[in-house]
């Protein structure tokens, strides 16, 4: 077995030299006669054409502990030590030239594509304010508007009456909006890269910090509240879970219960609905699932609504499903309950319509309702609200910078009753929504960004 030393510096008529100073190595050569041996190394154009001692390089030293020299074998020839030292020096004057070079990447871009205009995720309706709030996951914050505000075709947007945006907000790819019906609260729920859920007073406007923060899980998603209980529900897409707080919960409060486990059938859960009359609870599935700590378990199954009963904990079954191909479930987000009519609204995101069925559906069941087509203008659902009180349920689209609403018995390609616009009517989103890559189609000339 080879033995390996650390290398050391050759003495004789000739030498090299490693000067450690101050983080910086120097290397030095000698003028003295040099072998044969060298010279056909390669080290004697080392030497400087005056035949003077002369600085090679200057290269600075890692920062890291540790060891300084690179172990060799004892029998290696000092000629291969040197060229090699020689070499290695030689590379790291050129990665620290590099580094050098891509030090300033604060640089402005040759040009940026971003949406500049709100995309709202989702909507609910203050009714003793008269006044609706509009969930902006593109900008990260809320607004505000008149419920009966009403874009003309040919104005560039409607005005919000207050913004609730900026840093000190906490709102980052904001998706799930409650109301509080009697204080005018407004809870925000975070799905991505800030795992909290803040909540506003009634009068919020600007760049305010939130009166109240709960930590979530990751990933959490959509929001209902059980008013009578004090009891407050989330989806949770990542674990594939429904997390019950106490409705005033704050900081590091723990969940009341959780819901979670393979019978649950949840796959990607979105949308939350609650059913007070009938005590139950109704979650949207986007499809995907996995068994949880199963490596390569991850398997599709159909978009579903899920029902279960209301005061459901840990792994449990549902007792009916609504899945399959008549459904047109595709992508199905927020939904809301009509306990009158007896009915759950559904925001179609992928195929752009609402879907209502009624609370008592199981199984391949065609919707009772389905709004759909160019006169709606629904672009890319994600959220919906059902105002009882004045027949009407609201819609916020993705798609298209607005929030749509119809009376509560909508049906086909119907026109909404009124639009809030917060981008030209020509507009459709970026749909940019947290890209992790970027590619370019080169045939196309096409920029391709995943979301």
């Amino acid at each position: 077995m080879m033995s390996r030393i650390r290398r050391r510096i050759p003495f004789g008529p000739w030498f090299l030299l490693f000067l450690l100073s101050a983080g910086t190595v120097a290397t030095l050569v000698s003028t003295h006669p040099q072998p044969e041996t060298l010279r056909k190394s390669g080290v004697d154009a080392l030497r400087a054409a005056n035949g003077q001692a002369q600085l090679v390089a200057s290269v600075p030293l890692s920062p890291e502990n540790g060891e300084m020299c690179e172990w060799m074998p004892a029998s290696m020839a000092p000629s291969k030590m040197i060229a090699m030292q020689v070499r290695a020096a030689q590379g790291r004057a050129e990665t620290a030239n590099r580094e050098a070079k891509s030090e300033n990447a604060d640089r402005v871009p040759v040009r940026t594509i971003k949406d500049t205009y709100p995309t709202y995720s989702a909507i609910a309706v203050d009714l003793q304010s008269n006044e609706v709030y509009m969930q902006d996951e593109n900008l990260f914050g809320y607004r505000v508007f008149n419920r009966m505000d009403n874009t003309p075709p040919a104005a560039a947007m409607t005005e919000p009456k207050r913004i609730v945006q900026g840093l000190d907000t906490g709102m980052e790819f904001n998706c799930g909006l409650y109301i509080d019906p009697k204080t005018g609260d407004v809870y925000s729920v975070n799905n991505d890269t800030q795992d909290s859920m803040v909540i506003f007073p009634r009068d919020a406007k600007g760049n305010v910090k939130p009166s109240r923060k709960l930590h979530t899980p990751h990933g959490t998603y959509g929001i209902a509240v059980d008013e009578q209980d004090s009891e407050l529900y989330m989806t949770v897409e990542h674990q594939n879970s429904v997390v019950v707080y106490n409705k005033y919960a704050k900081d590091e409060d723990k969940a009341l219960r959780e819901i979670r486990g393979e019978k649950t059938e949840f796959a990607d859960p979105h949308g939350i609905a609650l059913d007070k009359k009938n005590n139950l609870l109704f979650v949207s599935n986007h499809g995907s699932r996995v068994t949880e700590d199963v490596v390569g378990s991850g398997r599709f199954s159909a978009p579903s609504i899920t029902i279960y009963p209301l005061k459901s904990k840990g792994d449990v079954a549902p007792v009916r499903m609504i899945q399959g191909d008549k459904t047109q479930l595709n992508w199905p987000a927020a939904m809301a309950v009509d306990e009158e009519r007896g009915e759950i609204y559904v925001a179609n995101d992928a195929a752009d319509s609402m879907l209502v069925f009624k609370i008592t559906d199981s199984g391949n069941v065609a919707p009772t309702r389905e709004v759909k087509g160019a006169r709606t203008q629904i672009k890319n659902p994600t959220g919906v609200f059902v105002d009882a009180k004045n027949k009407e349920v609201w819609i916020s689209n993705m798609g298209n910078h607005r929030a749509t609403v119809y009376p509560l018995t909508a049906n086909g390609n119907a026109a909404p009753a009124r639009v809030i616009r917060s981008a030209p009517n020509d507009k459709l989103a970026m749909a940019i929504g947290n890209p992790g890559a970027v590619g370019y189609d080169t045939k196309r000339e096409e920029i391709l960004v995943p979301n």
